[in-house]
């Protein structure tokens, strides 16, 4: 069913690249200049999205194999997320069930954590396995103090993770079958070729721009040139989209050859036809395939907001479907990783600082998406609605049985 679903959208795209059209929404939508800006609602939308949502917290390769972790802090909470001996990964609050000192730091391969301030030791799966002192400690019920487990799902070669130990809300459905496409790409398999974090504006200031084809040939004249598309038609499961420009040609994967799908058998038509475009899972990731080194590549992109409400971060991981051999392919792939570092932190994320700063004056009162940037309309709507919604109404927007009925 997916990749009949990857088909029918492709024919679409090719139609109406062929009749130089695209899919336009509705109306002109205004969004207040204050949700950017707003500290008190900035606090909200970190309380109610990324404290209560699914979040991709790493793609599969980064934990490539049982006893490698990562620690890291998202909105405030420290996040340890593990892969475990039998191969499943789980993510846990990295805090010492003792007195809440953070177990591990950066990243690494460990059976093993040991907290740097009393010695509490736990096993890579969260069980308390020693007590330091224990007879001058106390009795310890070690099954009551193992470190608390965030809901954890590995779907499509990425690891989400609620960061709400009590959430109902199930994973699965909060992906809306949009992880079925996902695992055509084939991430589980394919290698983590490097990864850096770069400063950006507003976490929503940031989103935009991935939901964005309009400003390509404009904002990154100089990189991506001025001749460049500007166009998307949108695809959504729920709050996740895809956008794809319409066209009927794709390019050949580690060349500059184009290839008109109309001329072509569509059981023959290449997985990369399939997933052109931007993949963005909601409310902070984004996927985009590259070719730099020769072969199939993709850059996903995690965003998350800062401490304050002008500032977010971004960590970029440039994945590969096969680890580089020689020198050429690897200097290929550092090339174009570069290329994308100058193009997301020189070019988007200080104009959407210098946007940010602009707003902040409070003489601006709306900012305005058109019919032709329906993504961005339908993320702000999306925003809006969870960040009003209680805990019953996401779980009934999400449950499994209105997936089904969709």
């Amino acid at each position: 069913m997916s990749r009949q679903k990857l088909l029918e959208m492709t024919r679409s795209l090719v139609e109406h690249g062929e009749a130089g059209t695209m899919e336009l929404v509705d109306d002109v939508v205004a969004v207040p200049a204050s949700d950017y800006t707003d500290e008190d609602r900035f606090e909200r939308e970190k309380e109610r999205i990324f404290k209560r949502l699914p979040l991709m917290v790493a793609p599969s390769c980064e934990l490539p194999e049982p006893g490698c972790y990562k620690a890291m802090d998202i909105a405030g909470i420290p996040v340890l997320i593990t892969r475990q001996k039998d191969g499943t990964a789980q993510a846990f609050l990295n805090s010492c069930t003792h007195r809440g000192n953070p177990v591990a730091q950066g990243s690494g391969k460990a059976s093993r954590f040991t907290c740097g301030y009393h010695g509490w030791t736990f096993k890579n799966n969260g069980d308390l396995l020693a007590v330091a002192s224990p007879k001058d400690f106390g009795t310890v019920d070690k099954a009551a103090f193992c470190l608390k487990k965030f809901p954890t799902l590995e779907r499509a070669g990425l690891i989400w993770a609620t960061l709400d130990p009590k959430s109902t809300l199930d994973i699965a459905s909060y992906l809306c079958g949009y992880d079925a496409l996902l695992e055509h790409f084939g991430f589980k398999t394919w290698h983590l070729f490097d990864q850096r974090t770069i400063p950006g504006p507003n976490w929503k200031t940031a989103y935009d721009g991935y939901l964005d084809f309009y400003h390509l040939p404009v904002l990154h004249k100089d990189t991506f040139g001025a001749d460049f598309f500007n166009q998307a038609n949108y695809f959504a499961w729920g709050p996740h989209q895809r956008l794809s420009a319409p066209s009927k040609f794709i390019q050949k994967t580690g060349s500059d050859e184009q290839l008109d799908l109309t001329e072509t058998d569509e059981k023959d038509w290449p997985i990369d036809a399939l997933l052109q475009g931007v993949w963005t899972i909601f409310p902070h990731i984004s996927i985009a395939s590259f070719y730099g080194g020769g072969g199939r590549g993709a850059m996903i992109s995690q965003l998350f907001p800062g401490k304050t409400v002008g500032e977010s971060f971004t960590t970029q991981f440039y994945v590969m479907e096969h680890e580089p051999t020689d020198e050429a392919v690897r200097q290929g792939a550092h090339e174009q990783f570069a290329f994308l570092e100058t193009v997301v932190a020189e070019e988007d994320y200080k104009t959407g600082k210098r946007q940010h700063e602009s707003l902040q004056s409070g003489l601006m009162d709306k900012v305005w998406f058109g019919r032709n940037e329906g993504g961005g309309q339908v993320f702000h709507q999306w925003v809006d609605r969870l960040i009003n919604a209680d805990d019953e109404e996401l779980d009934a927007m999400f449950a499994p049985q209105l997936q089904a009925a969709e």
